[in-house]
């Protein structure tokens, strides 16, 4: 609280009269408010100073509320919608919601159609360091948000870094999933568990064979121990889901036949967060639904109003525990229709 701006001593009580405080009175309660909201000392410790009961004090401080003596203003960095944030978590039954305001296209930002504004991967990375504590294994899937995030992280307790799946073009690898985990890893000072794979490969036999590769597989081993995963969502349309772009057309006709609406680690959802389109992830290097299920805390980084939808429809598979998006999306999810049960909470499964 700023001591210069939020105690005023006065009469008054904001836009309406009141009964008017003596001098001693006004004086008193101000001093008290001092020493409650600005010193942080007890109501027993003022009580003991002023020498009248903590009762007294607790009625003084009421009344200096009441009466506009005391502003207490709540402020959070201009960047964060802590009303949205709130209403998102209570709507959806997630353990933490942070949304963000979207880019102004005034301003010569993003336009708030464009999936994914990259501050939302600095906010994520600044969640990370919260949410990961000493000795956890932190798992990080494709997916440009979460290489942003990477980017941006300047603090992690000592923790094991693992690769959640293999990555959007195997030419690209040092400069996406594979760098977020060296970085991840570097900032924490715990070591990395890189994948070297694309993430869609040919058929299942050869998924297969490159799964039992040392190397992967060691990568594998540890999604059964991840306590903290970070994952992206893209919606069913060029440019804004990997999978998609990676597909034939005729393949992407197939899966849109069945209702797809969103993706995440390579797996699909309709949009109840119902999982379709299983057959895909038998040709995907990737951490598979029911471990992702497993993971204590699965935080999402997916914004824009392109995506918005895709997000619902993940947020109702009940994978995802928290979620890290943008106004734009923030406004249509909280406006869609009741996601009923609180999927991220009971971790419930749509398909059960």
């Amino acid at each position: 609280m700023n001591s210069s701006e939020e105690i005023a001593v006065s009469g008054m009580s904001a836009g309406r009269p009141a009964l008017r405080m003596g001098p001693a009175e006004l004086v008193q309660a101000a001093a008290m408010a001092r020493r409650f909201y600005l010193e942080g000392k007890s109501k027993i410790q003022i009580a003991e100073e002023f020498g009248v009961s903590r009762f007294k004090v607790a009625r003084v401080l009421e009344t200096a509320l009441e009466r506009d003596l005391v502003r207490i203003e709540i402020r959070v960095p201009a960047e964060l919608d802590a009303e949205r944030s709130d209403a998102l978590r209570a709507r959806y039954g997630l353990r933490h919601a942070v949304v963000v305001e979207s880019p102004s296209s005034e301003a010569g930002g993003e336009d708030e159609s464009s999936p994914d504004p990259e501050n939302l991967g600095e906010v994520a990375a600044d969640l990370l360091g919260e949410l990961v504590a000493e000795g956890d294994v932190l798992g990080l899937a494709w997916g440009r948000s979460t290489i942003h995030m990477a980017a941006a992280l300047d603090r992690l307790p000592p923790c094991t870094v693992v690769q959640l799946t293999g990555v959007y073009d195997a030419g690209t690898a040092e400069r996406g999933s594979v760098e977020a985990v060296r970085r991840a890893a570097q900032v924490s000072g715990g070591e990395a568990h890189p994948i070297y794979a694309p993430m869609l490969l040919p058929d299942p036999a050869t998924a297969a064979a490159l799964r039992n590769q040392t190397g992967i597989a060691r990568a594998f081993e540890y999604f059964d121990k991840v306590t903290v995963a970070c994952v992206s969502i893209g919606s069913w349309e060029p440019g804004i889901s990997t999978v998609h772009d990676m597909l034939t057309d005729e393949e992407r006709a197939h899966y849109a036949s069945l209702g797809v609406a969103a993706e995440m680690s390579a797996h699909l959802f309709d949009s109840e967060g119902r999982r379709v389109g299983r057959d895909l992830g038998e040709r995907c290097i990737t951490v598979e639904a029911d471990r992702l299920r497993r993971i204590p805390e699965v935080v999402a980084i997916a914004g824009g109003q392109r995506k918005a939808a895709a997000i619902g429809a993940v947020l109702r598979s009940g994978l995802v525990t928290s979620l890290v998006t943008d106004t734009a999306a923030a406004d249509f999810l909280l406006t869609e229709s009741a996601p009923g049960p609180r999927p991220a909470l009971e971790r419930s499964d749509p398909d059960d």
